[in-house]
């Protein structure tokens, strides 16, 4: 029999490790051979020469993109492949304006070697060649193939992309119009001559020379302060959307499109920065609007306020079609053609937020269910100046069916609550969801009456029931988990068990999730499409059909109305829109007209402040029943408002109404004076106000203002009159017991006496005793007097006399008395005016506020460009020294190394921390309309000029245009 010893085991497995060493080194050349075929990634090879651009173009921009996320399902892996030979990669052209007959396509662009994550990913990896030494190896595959294939294949159920096109980045390309508007029902242009209109700007006399070296020095000022943001910009975010000024960096909220260059080329244009404008307008030619690695979404308002607004405004400020910059408008109409794709609706009412990834612009769409007057009301300016410089009427044509539909609301018969204006969140999906609900509801009852009639025996199912509701949801489906696709790109989709039983105990959260499901409305079954909905005759969903309805409120409860955010430059546009189309559509007065009366009538309010300023404000109303009968009211003070009295000021003069130039002067005078009153030099972003009841008869009030902060002012009153009698009973209490105490100490105080007295006479007794016993009983003194010392030592080692010690032997030591419990004292509740007072120190508030909700400053150029309009208007110079105020607080508050940062609060100039942020508007509004303040007034008259919500100049026509 063999017997398996240890070292048996040990021999064997040593032979083993060695034979497959000698076989590994056999196979393996880890020094000389080139890293396996895994390890290499085949990239792009373009023929084209690089220029100084294209190097530049490869550098890793300072705080360039994040890394690119994850691949999604609708993105290809791309596996390494051994290259036979150099290829180049195909990225197919879209088609310019010639190639589609009739249509106005992207312009060619020289492509770009890689996308800017892997250009910033390459620059990570050093090349393979410096690693190890090359080695030339056989081609692994057959050479008559002309295309080689992956080594592995990423998900096989599906049709795996050619490696060689999936490697570049995803772009837009023009999907499908599922609502063409037919040729002859698109919207033209008004044509005609421009109608008179009256002067806008004040006629400015000839300046002395001491007013002008003072708006020179001034003027010299802004610009170095332009110059300062403008330079930060460029080296440490150059080409992305924005810098951050503290930590020099670069972020891209807007899709990565170089928002703040885009934003700002008229600026530099204006302010005379010619070398800088046309180092701009090279990096504007590179701009890819075709894809994005930062957004899987466009946001529509602020890409055509912005971009598209910023590149018709350089156009036309550096001279249009006489001028020498026609990238600019090529860039414009290439943004354009992209952007037109959001109004393929049926009602032709636009997408906010447009997935322009070709995997999601598919299907047919529809407008949201809710969304913001500003947004769907401030895109005409742009698109109306693009048709008028293109001639295209279809740009005229999306935003003029907008425009009906507005008017449509505000003339409709209890269209809103307050006439004239609308409510902050709209309906534009144009599906009566009221109808499609009602519908819903009677068709579930002519069911179940239907079904009422049941054979004897049978036990019906509660209407709406777990199990009625689980048979209804799953009908004839065959799987058991359904998937539903998200509504959008980066929400996972849903899903739900169909046929699954379940145990009883389930039952209670199967009907919160079933009636949760059936509580889901038919509209956003409509919107969310998927592949498997059945297709109609028209190639659309066969439940796509609706009640079809105009714009109407988006909300189900409360409507806001307001001028300030989401609301604001709707209204704005109006007068503006008039001004631009030289007074040929009547219809931007009418809506502009009866905005402004609804705001005298409904929203403005004088505040109660201290000095009695004859100042104006707009208020936010809210109304449950669309009437104005029970109207709630919120009296804020918001920066976004504060642009309100430019458009008061530009309407009053363009309509004729003197008064509203009135109303003007008294809004801009509100944001003025919420700047001076405020420590930093500068207005909060949101605070609120204490109304005066009367506009005429308006005086500070102390007593009211603390009221006001302190509405429960008879309360504290109760409360402290309570606190007097609590506090009364409570010294009844404590003296009560203090004068109990005090007899009790008196009486052991004078029974301690006796005790000792008694003691004293009793000690002198035994002590005599006890002398004449110890001379009895001893002779030997020596040995009495050896043992009282070891008893004297023996007690002082014990320490038994001390007053910690056990008091066995020391009688006479007053023990502690015991502590008294008196009862808790009432605490004193605030006074009234205690309360405020501790109110205002702590919120840091000013006389006249009632809150400050939010007390940053973003950079925000509203109450300037107020003050600009307001200068321009009247002459009057009082508004450049409101004004320059204004620009030196603000300066001294945000300026940082490379530029200008958002605060985070302006109560307090000492412990206001810089956010981090300089928004794009920065440089294209707030700067700007600060330099036009101090310019000479030709630069940009108002009698030539208008203006988009960015700031950005679009030039009115005039009868020799």
């Amino acid at each position: 029999m063999l017997r398996l010893r240890r070292y048996r085991v040990f021999v064997i497995c040593a032979f083993v490790v060695l034979f497959l060493l000698y076989h590994v080194s056999r196979n393996s050349q880890w020094d000389s051979v080139e890293p396996n075929v895994y390890d290499k990634v085949a990239r792009p090879h373009y023929t084209k020469p690089k220029t100084e651009d294209d190097v530049d173009a490869d550098t890793p921009r300072p705080g360039g993109p994040p890394q690119r996320p994850p691949l999604g399902h609708h993105e290809q892996a791309v596996e390494p492949v051994p290259p036979k030979k150099e290829q180049d990669i195909k990225i197919p052209q879209l088609k310019t304006t010639s190639e589609v007959k009739g249509g106005y396509g992207l312009p060619k662009v020289v492509p770009t070697t890689t996308s800017a994550a892997t250009k910033a990913q390459n620059t990570d990896k050093a090349p393979v060649a410096d690693t190890f030494p090359t080695i030339k190896l056989p081609d692994r595959v057959d050479e008559s193939k002309d295309q080689e294939a992956p080594i592995h294949v990423w998900k096989p159920p599906k049709k795996v992309e050619d490696l060689n096109t999936a490697a570049a980045a995803i772009h837009w390309k023009k999907p499908k119009e599922w609502f063409p508007v037919p040729k002859e029902s698109i919207i033209p242009l008004p044509t005609g001559s421009p109608k008179p209109m009256p002067s806008v700007q004040h006629k400015f006399k000839e300046e002395t020379k001491a007013q002008k070296e003072k708006r020179e020095t001034r003027l010299a000022k802004v610009r170095a302060e332009a110059m300062r943001a403008w330079s930060g910009y460029k080296q440490f975010a150059w080409t992305h959307d924005e810098l951050t000024p503290v930590t020099k960096h670069g972020k891209d909220p807007f899709c990565g499109w170089a928002a703040t260059l885009v934003d700002s080329l008229d600026t530099l244009w204006i302010m005379g920065l010619k070398d800088e404008f046309d180092e701009a307008v090279k990096a504007v030619k590179e701009i890819d609007f075709t894809t994005t690695p930062y957004r899987s979404d466009i946001p529509i308002f602020e890409t055509i306020i912005r971009y598209l607004g910023g590149l018709v405004g350089a156009y036309d400020v550096t001279g249009g079609h006489d001028g020498k910059y026609r990238v600019l408008l090529d860039k414009a109409l290439e943004l354009a053609e992209i952007l037109m794709s959001v109004f393929d609706t049926p009602n032709r009412m636009p997408i906010l937020y447009y997935n322009w990834q070709p995997e999601f612009n598919e299907n047919p769409k529809r407008a949201s269910t809710s969304v913001s007057v500003a947004e769907i009301g401030s895109m005409g300016m742009e698109f109306t100046r693009l048709a008028q410089l293109t001639g295209e009427d279809k740009y005229y044509d999306a935003i003029a069916r907008i425009t009906d539909a507005l008017e449509e609301l505000q003339n409709r018969k209890d269209g809103t609550a307050l006439p004239g204006i609308f409510p902050q969140q709209l309906d534009a999906s144009g599906c009566n969801r009221t109808a499609a609900a009602e519908a819903t509801l009677q068709k579930q009852a002519t069911d179940v009456s239907a079904d009422s009639e049941e054979p004897e025996g049978y036990a019906s199912t509660r209407y709406g029931s777990t199990q009625s509701s689980r048979t209804k949801s799953t009908g004839a489906k065959d799987l058991e988990f359904e998937v539903k696709p998200g509504s959008r790109p980066s929400e996972p989709g849903s899903g739900s068990f169909h046929g699954v039983s379940k145990r009883e105990l389930d039952s209670a959260v199967e009907e919160r999730a079933d009636d949760a499901t059936e509580a889901t409305s038919d509209m956003q079954e409509r919107d969310s499409l998927s592949e498997r909905s059945p297709i109609s005759a028209k190639g659309l969903p066969a439940n796509w059909e609706c009640v079809p309805q105009g714009l109407a409120s988006g909300s189900w409860g409360m409507d806001s109305y307001s001028m300030g955010g989401s609301q604001d430059s709707a209204y704005e546009y109006f007068p503006k829109q008039y001004a631009l189309l030289g007074g040929l559509e009547p219809k931007y007065r009418t809506m502009h007209e009866k905005t402004v009366a609804a705001v005298k009538k409904y929203l403005l309010f004088r505040p109660m402040a201290k000095g009695d300023p004859d100042i104006l404000f707009s208020a936010k109303a809210s109304s449950s029943d669309n009437t104005d009968k029970n109207l709630h009211y919120e009296w804020e003070i918001t920066h976004l408002t504060c642009f309100l009295g430019g458009m008061f000021g530009l309407g009053g003069k363009l309509f004729d109404s003197p008064e509203d130039v009135e109303i003007g002067k008294r809004l801009t005078d509100g944001c003025v004076w919420a700047y001076e009153v405020m420590p930093t030099g500068i207005m909060p972003e949101f605070s609120m106000a204490l109304p005066c009841q009367k506009v005429d008869d308006c005086h500070w009030n102390q007593t009211a203002w603390y009221e006001h902060l302190d509405p429960e002012s008879a309360w504290r009153k109760t409360q402290l009159e309570e606190y007097n009698v609590k506090r009364a009973k409570w010294k009844e209490e404590v003296q009560k017991l203090k004068d109990e105490e005090e007899r009790r100490l008196k009486a052991e105080s004078a029974a301690k006496a006796d005790t000792a007295a008694q003691k004293t006479s009793q000690g002198a007794g035994e002590e005599a005793h006890h002398h004449h016993s110890r001379r009895d009983l001893s002779g030997d003194g020596d040995d009495e007097k050896l043992i009282e010392e070891k008893v004297e030592k023996l007690e002082s080692e014990l320490d038994l006399n001390s007053q910690g010690g056990y008091q066995t032997r020391n009688e006479d030591v007053q023990k502690p008395v015991g502590e008294i419990y008196y009862p808790i004292e009432p605490v004193k509740p605030l006074t009234h005016e205690e309360f405020v007072e501790e109110r205002i120190k702590r919120e840091r508030l000013v006389p006249g506020f009632a809150s400050l909700n939010d007390r940053r400053y973003i950079l925000r150029p509203e109450a300037i460009e107020s003050v600009w309009y307001m200068y321009r208007i009247t002459g009057d110079p009082i508004w450049q020294e409101k004004g320059w105020r204004m620009f030196e607080s603000i300066i001294k508050a945000t300026q940082t190394e490379v530029g200008h940062s958002a605060i985070d609060d302006v109560t307090t100039a000492e412990e206001a921390m810089p956010t981090d942020s300089m928004e794009s508007f920065w440089l294209a509004e707030t700067l700007k309309y600060f330099y036009l303040l101090f310019t000479t007034p030709d630069v940009i008259s108002l009698d030539e000029w208008v203006f988009n919500t960015e700031a950005h100049p679009f030039r009115r026509p005039t009868a020799a245009t």
